[in-house]
């Protein structure tokens, strides 16, 4: 599919909107595919950044670093580089502001092309949030073998000799506490 930089076609693929504009270097190519996956950029932006005007000034700066790496770099996977260029500008932020330092990522080792995934780990975040605080809500008794026995591993007879608690009770323990759990979570969402 050929496009002309008269004529952009906004429904055309990734991959052809990235060709067209390596070879045009026309800046509304560019904004079309970018614009594309601003919310995403800026989602990605806000995680690690925390803050919504540093991600907003992120967004622009990461348009800009597309504008100098684009004509030099071949380009797969457009939505995945584009994450891993994101991510790496925000880590490369936090570092400058000295708050966390930064690991390299390869976008080779993706597990998945789709930004959807994050969505999954924030799910997962917040899952966790909320499991905590239930878990924080059962009696001591009920908080210490469910720690004991999903947290640790422990088997009914080690959380019997650890707590002092009778091996019966450590298993009444354990069952009611896990389903205290399951009303807490349900009760959450």
């Amino acid at each position: 599919m050929e496009l002309s930089v008269q004529h952009i076609n906004q429904s055309a693929d990734d991959n052809s909107l990235l060709i067209a504009y390596q070879e045009s270097l026309d800046q509304n190519i560019l904004a079309t595919l970018f614009l594309r996956y601003n919310d995403l950029i800026f989602g990605t932006c806000m995680k690690y950044l925390k803050d919504e005007d540093a991600s907003q000034d992120a967004v622009m700066d990461i348009y800009q670093e597309l504008v100098q790496k684009l004509p030099q770099h071949k380009v797969e996977n457009f939505k995945s580089w584009l994450y891993v260029v994101t991510k790496n500008h925000c880590l490369m932020q936090l570092r400058k502001d000295k708050k966390t330092p930064t690991v390299e990522f390869d976008g080779q080792f993706m597990q998945s092309e789709d930004f959807s995934h994050l969505d999954n780990v924030l799910e997962k975040e917040k899952h966790l949030q909320s499991l905590e605080s239930c878990i924080e809500a059962l009696n001591d008794e009920q908080k210490k073998s469910i720690q004991l026995f999903y947290l640790e591993n422990k088997c009914y007879n080690e959380i019997a000799d650890i707590t002092g608690i009778e091996w019966n009770k450590v298993r009444s323990l354990i069952q009611n506490g896990r389903r205290n759990l399951k009303i807490c979570m349900e009760k959450n969402g």
